[in-house]
């Protein structure tokens, strides 16, 4: 982890405590102490009830409820407050990347909002099933360094009425448009690059963000059928003498098929300790064969012409002397150089460094613990899981490790693991803002006379998408505004 740019560690970290209480309002003090229980906590957090046992949190169990419930959150004001810290970069370069996550909540029948989520099983691929639970889409921050930390800058949860594909691209035209005005990105710098994995369309992502200094990396599936760039006029005439339309696509590029391979127009190799030898194969703008369906069935007239670089990368083994089989990659870049499409490959095999955070949140933090029943009430905690990973990063660096007897001793000169770092963040916390006030006295309320039942049956709710894209445009026509 990199040092926070030259200034001193706990300022920066009670600008932060200071700043996360100033967005909130209703329920500010027991939000706030709830986030100090949940940072000093001894044990992994299961239920938030149990946070108000420890001394940080000076109020009762109940105002921990009513502050999830009813607590008032400004969340575009915290979402300032997270891009305005120092952002770990790649030889001065930002990386970020995005992904889901679910929150399950398969016994929640009176819960709204929910969805199928895919849930990957432990015996491959054929034991994936769905679930019901709430998905939330996290933009993050990446690290140079192999390390457990990255640096959550957003959350949002995918509604049953939400497209993914277009609210991942409102969510990181947010984001990047926050590093722009908070001066992360300056003209003259490298352009922003975005990783993702094989569930996003880059080519789409990256003709929706073609307007900001974005640079998008996604990988593709192995069996896409591309295609390569178009004859030139010169080409076209000495091929095609009696004339004609000249051709908008190139040949076919089929991934699964070597044959349809042309010669790459760079190729790399480097050496690396955890993977072997890297060699990097690459061709220049190749683009998608783009069809009004999908995700384009509501773009009228001629679709784009979106270029990018292919990447193949193959490594000897993966960690473990695991077989390694190829991988995919393509690039909004045209024109890349071999230092290019070496910096594309590295920066997405860092993006496996969100699953540890996710890892963290859920086991560690407790993200998708609670059982709440309000989506809202989902969403409050989430933030509050987000600032408390946030407070735990700012303190890394001045954090003493309180190693246990049977654990590992630290390695010199990198930075300590997010579990260890919680663990030692009590030492630290006198030394920090705590603007919260304390509790007053107060009794508790009259609650539900004995012997009345609540007689008010829940509303349950159904799971799933409440819209459905047409698969035609003669279908689209007709569901259609008259």
């Amino acid at each position: 982890m990199q040092p926070v740019g030259g200034r001193e560690v706990f300022a920066e970290l009670s600008r932060f405590r200071t700043g996360l209480y100033g967005c909130l309002s209703r329920r500010a003090d027991a939000f706030f102490e709830l986030t100090d229980a949940l940072l000093c906590s001894d044990a992994p957090a299961r239920t938030p009830v149990e946070l108000s046992l420890t001394a940080e949190h000076r109020r009762g169990h109940g105002s921990l409820y009513a502050a999830l419930n009813q607590g008032r959150l400004d969340v575009e004001r915290l979402r300032d407050l997270l891009v305005s810290l120092p952002l770990p970069r790649f030889g001065g370069r930002i990386v970020l990347t995005v992904d889901v996550s679910p929150w399950l909540r398969s016994d929640a029948a009176c819960s709204p909002g929910r969805l199928f989520c895919l849930v990957h099983g432990r015996a491959g691929r054929a034991s994936d099933h769905v679930m019901p639970g709430w998905p939330y889409s996290f933009v993050a921050a990446l690290t140079a360094d192999r390390t457990s930390w990255t640096q959550i800058l957003d959350a949002v949860r995918l509604g049953p009425a939400d497209d993914a594909a277009l609210v991942t691209a409102a969510q990181l035209r947010q984001v990047v448009e926050r590093l722009v005005a908070a001066g992360q990105w300056k003209d003259g710098d490298a352009d922003i690059m975005v990783v993702m994995d094989a569930g996003y369309d880059p080519m789409r992502l990256a003709h929706v963000l073609a307007d900001l200094p974005v640079e998008v990396v996604g990988r593709l599936r192995s069996d896409r059928v591309l295609r390569g760039p178009a004859q030139t006029w010169a080409q076209y005439a000495a091929a095609y003498p009696a004339g004609g339309r000249p051709p908008k696509h190139g040949a076919r590029f089929k991934l699964a098929d070597p044959d349809t391979w042309p010669e790459p127009a760079l190729t790399t190799s480097n050496d690396t300790a955890r993977y072997g030898k890297a060699e990097a194969r690459a061709w220049d703008r190749i683009h998608p064969f783009l069809t009004h369906r999908s995700a384009w069935i509501g773009d009228d007239g001629e679709l784009p012409l979106i270029e990018g670089t292919l990447i193949r990368l193959k490594v000897d083994h993966l960690p473990g002397d695991r077989q390694a089989p190829p991988v995919w990659l393509w690039s909004s870049q045209t024109g890349a150089t071999a230092e290019d499409v070496d910096f594309a490959w590295s920066s997405y095999l860092r993006r496996f460094d969100l699953e540890h955070t996710f890892r963290f949140l859920k086991q560690t933090l407790g993200w998708g613990r609670p059982r709440l029943r309000s989506p809202e009430a989902a969403d409050r905690w989430t933030w509050l899981v987000v600032a408390a990973h946030t407070q735990l990063r700012l303190a890394a660096p001045h954090t003493t490790d309180q190693r246990r007897p049977w654990e590992k001793t630290s390695r010199p000169g990198r930075p300590l693991a997010p579990a260890r770092v919680r663990r030692g963040f009590r030492n630290i916390r006198p030394h920090l803002a705590s603007p919260a006030r304390a509790p007053k006295p107060s009794r508790p309320g009259p609650g539900r006379p004995p012997g009345i039942p609540n007689r008010t049956k829940a509303t349950r709710c159904d799971v799933g998408k409440t819209a459905k894209r047409p698969a035609t445009l003669i279908e689209r026509d007709r569901t259609g505004p008259e």
